[in-house]
């Protein structure tokens, strides 16, 4: 009788402790625990997201199995998140993935954060099943520190065709909504206040970027301009535009991700396109991706809502592909903090 692959795996990457545990290809449970530290700081302080992760990760770890119903004597491997990442945040997933993998006697799989969420596509449970992208696809990659264009070729080989010279996308708004006094993080508050807004109150700087690029900091400084010119005239502008200057801001945003995104989609030839990534939950950008569905005839693949932010199903499915193809890694690999795929 063949014995079940089972992978227990653990995200750490920035200020989410997750573990999920999979068993050949389904998803059994994905246990997530957010760090509400940051909020007051209006952004994830390295420091302190890394001693909540020594906090969270052995609870987390100890729900995802149960849920599962998985012994750890059963598990077949561990995966985890390498990186990129806060490299504090890396150490603590890194540093228990080994330690557990070494006292049960079972190989390591270390996953790439960036391509554990294109794969994020692939996720399933024996109750749901999931609508996979065909290979080859173009994945819009978009998160608080990344912005990519991705060749998706398969499983293991993916090229970044087009990424942001500058700021990601994800920062862009964060950054906007902090210098008009939301709440961190911004991008989910603007998201809600620009649906009752006026998109076409503000015309924003849109860059002129060769390639697929992207740049968001000309963006955030004619944003910034905006503010300061408009302040003068009334101190209460911001308070008194509140949701038109959230509409205008992530109508600007998505333009400039979905124009370079048709472009790559045109020059490719290639009609089935996804989106992954923590922005990816953008309500905007997701009827964007319906919008130009129906105007260009793309096949496209929008993940769930679960499965858009920072989980450890998503590092459970990468792991699991790299399982079937005997790719383990030694006990001496160090975390790393920045790399491209």
């Amino acid at each position: 009788m063949k014995k079940e692959i089972n992978i227990l795996a653990i995200e750490s990457s920035c200020d989410d402790t997750s573990a999920a545990v999979i068993s050949d290809g389904y998803l059994l449970s994905n246990v997530v625990a957010g760090q509400k530290v940051h909020e007051s700081y209006g952004g994830v302080v390295p420091e302190l997201a890394s001693r909540a992760h020594q906090q969270n990760i052995i609870p987390v770890v100890h729900e995802a199995l149960k849920q599962s119903g998985i012994d750890k004597k059963d598990l077949s491997a561990i995966a985890f998140t390498r990186g990129p990442g806060l490299m504090g945040s890396l150490m603590v997933g890194t540093s228990f993935a080994k330690g557990f993998a070494l006292s049960l006697d079972i190989p390591l799989i270390d996953v790439n954060h960036l391509q554990a969420h294109i794969l994020a596509h692939f996720i399933k449970t024996k109750e749901e099943g999931a609508k996979v992208p065909e290979f080859p696809f173009i994945c819009l990659l978009v998160s608080g520190g990344n912005s990519q264009i991705v060749l998706v070729k398969n499983p293991d080989e993916m090229e970044i065709i087009g990424q942001t010279i500058d700021d990601a996308a994800g920062e862009a708004f964060d950054k906007c909504a902090k210098v008009m006094g939301l709440p961190y993080p911004g991008g989910p508050i603007i998201d809600r206040l620009s649906k009752e807004g006026n998109h076409k109150a503000f015309t924003l700087a849109k860059p002129n970027i060769a390639d697929y690029n992207y740049s968001f900091s000309g963006l955030k400084t004619s944003f910034l301009y905006l503010l300061r010119d408009e302040l003068k005239k009334d101190p209460n502008f911001i308070e008194n535009n509140k949701n038109d200057l959230c509409a205008s801001l992530q109508y600007t945003i998505i333009e400039i991700l979905m124009s370079k995104l048709r472009k790559a989609v045109k020059d490719l030839n290639i009609k089935h396109v996804a989106v992954a990534g923590g922005v990816s939950a953008n309500s905007g950008l997701r009827n964007a991706f319906e919008d130009y569905a129906q105007r260009y005839k793309w096949n496209i693949y929008i993940p769930k809502f679960s499965y858009t932010t920072d989980n450890g199903a998503m590092v459970a499915m990468a792991g699991y592909f790299k399982y079937l193809k005997g790719e383990f890694c030694s006990i001496d690999l160090p975390p790393y903090s920045r790399v491209e795929m």
